[in-house]
């Protein structure tokens, strides 16, 4: 069975962030029928991100490097992602997410963030070893509480690129 997980780096827990992805993994799991994981809010780890070794952290990046589909999101900081989310992605090596169909998600506050999304965290994913088919999805903040039909229009237009993580269960290389 394909695995769905959702990383949210946005400092405060139980975010607008946090909102989007979930629904992100929702549709994607209604219509791929697959597990979707319990989401790992680094909120809630936030103090323990610069401790080495750190046991907890190190079950969280494995979940998500095991997932065969992972929601990668964060708020929009000084057109990027935020350096809660920077901290725990420097966790893995250069090929540590290699297997891994990511979908890049940035809530953003105004239109002009929106490549945002497509010129820092994709970048970023790419160098892990992630693939990213799809396009990022810039989703603006003020929208979240019409969030299931904004992400429903953005999986309708990307499903045609996504689709094929959910085949098979996993993906070459894996």
């Amino acid at each position: 069975m394909t695995r769905i997980a959702v990383l949210v780096g946005n400092p405060q827990p139980a975010s607008r962030t946090r909102l989007v992805a979930e629904e992100v993994a929702a549709q994607l799991g209604a219509r791929s029928g697959a597990d979707i994981d319990a989401t790992i809010d680094l909120a809630d780890v936030a103090e323990t991100l610069f401790r080495f070794p750190e046991p907890r952290l190190d079950e969280l990046r494995e979940r998500i490097a095991s997932a065969d589909v992972a929601v990668i999101a964060s708020p929009t900081y000084k057109a990027a992602y935020t350096g809660l989310l920077k901290a725990f992605l420097d966790r893995y090596g250069s090929d540590g997410l290699r297997g891994l169909v990511a979908v890049p998600l940035l809530t953003i506050g105004a239109p002009t963030h929106a490549l945002a999304v497509e010129t820092t965290l994709r970048p970023l994913l790419v160098e892990l070893g992630a693939s990213v088919p799809t396009r990022g999805l810039a989703f603006p903040a003020a929208a979240v509480e019409e969030r299931s039909q904004v992400v429903a229009d953005w999986l309708e237009a990307e499903w045609p690129r996504i689709r094929h993580a959910f085949a098979g269960g996993t993906q070459p290389g894996r």
